[in-house]
């Protein structure tokens, strides 16, 4: 039930077995292609009532109840705001400029229930209050924006300050010059060091926020990959990456590396788990392996349970032809901190 092609008001009856559930769970999961944010926006607007009465998201719904949809979320227009945020500038001349840019902060405006989720804290916003000029050819909210990171990836992003540079870059991204190179630690150990996954990409028909190898009507999509570590730590077994894709697509390396068994650490979306716990049972060869040579006192310094907060996947590496002078330009940028502390963890 797509809310947009529907006669209001729409009337969903709670089954028994859903007692318990969230209002705003139970509505994310029965009404297809509608994510939590617009059921959020659905309740903020008092346009879902639960019979009859306008009802908060964490409500507990307890079976039997009517829930009345009145019409379609109606959000404010997105907008690109300038914001004095800081950059950490990697390099910058009077055509193109590349960021550093930390997780946690979207590339543009997007979805969110609140204005401030929508429109806040962007590297638009931060790119509109540096720069006098970006490029205009993305449109009014992706001034500059050539391409994109997920808000959880940390890592390079290159921005096109004028229209002639914006275009010839992205021929450079259509025609597979730009090289790139992340960085990513996932759960497991791949059977091989390296390999290349090709697998068309889509969008899951059931949670529209995710990305799927299963999909058909898929667009291409490859990922080369070659294992720099594998760790064997007392929370499990672990590689560390790293990854060059040839194409762009929307979550390709998370959903690429979940596709055959190797989802990236931190990645709930993509079904690794939220927290690492050690193991309560003996230890076993591999993690009495990790641990060999580590004092006593050491070993006790590890927590129980570790939690990352963002995604482990960083965009280290990028080479690109400057589109003025033809200059091949290359640049890297280091792991963050809270990636590089999550790391000695896992090492123990």
């Amino acid at each position: 039930m797509k809310l947009e092609t529907r006669n209001f008001p729409v009337t969903i009856s709670v089954s028994p077995d859903a007692a318990g559930q969230r209002l705003d769970q139970f509505l994310t999961a029965h009404i297809p292609d509608i994510s939590r944010a617009r059921v959020q926006q659905l309740l903020a607007e008092q346009k879902a009532l639960v019979n009859g009465t306008v009802s908060k998201p964490s409500l507990r719904l307890r079976g039997g109840e009517q829930i009345t949809i009145l019409g379609d979320p109606e959000p404010p227009p997105l907008r690109a705001i300038a914001e004095d945020i800081p950059l950490d500038i990697v390099y910058e001349d009077d055509d193109l400029a590349v960021i550093n840019k930390p997780a946690g902060m979207m590339v543009h405006a997007g979805a969110g229930a609140t204005d401030s989720e929508r429109n806040r804290g962007t590297l638009v916003n931060a790119l509109l209050h540096r720069f006098a000029k970006l490029s205009e050819v993305g449109g009014e909210l992706r001034p500059g924006i050539v391409h994109r990171l997920d808000k959880e990836t940390s890592g390079l992003i290159i921005v096109a300050k004028n229209d002639v540079t914006h275009r010839k870059l992205g021929q450079q991204f259509s025609g597979r010059e730009v090289k790139k190179r992340y960085v990513t630690l996932v759960h497991g150990w791949p059977a091989k060091d390296r390999g290349t996954i090709n697998a068309e990409i889509s969008r899951d028909v059931v949670r529209r926020v995710r990305m799927t190898t299963r999909g058909s009507r898929g667009r291409a999509a490859i990922t080369h990959y070659e294992v720099r570590e594998r760790i064997a730590s007392p929370f499990g077994k672990f590689a560390l990456v790293d990854v060059r894709i040839e194409t762009g697509r929307t979550h390709q390396i998370r959903v690429h590396m979940s596709s055959i068994g190797h989802p990236v650490v931190g990645d709930s979306l993509y079904r690794a788990p939220k927290e690492l716990r050690r193991p309560t049972a003996p230890p076993t060869a591999s993690t009495k392996a990790a641990s060999r040579g580590a004092s006593r006192s050491e070993a006790t310094q590890l927590p129980s349970v570790l939690a990352l907060n963002r995604n482990f996947l960083h965009a280290a590496a990028v080479e690109f032809t400057h589109p003025r002078s033809g200059e091949p330009l290359s640049f890297s940028a280091l792991l963050p901190p809270e990636l590089t502390h999550f790391l000695e963890q896992i090492r123990g």
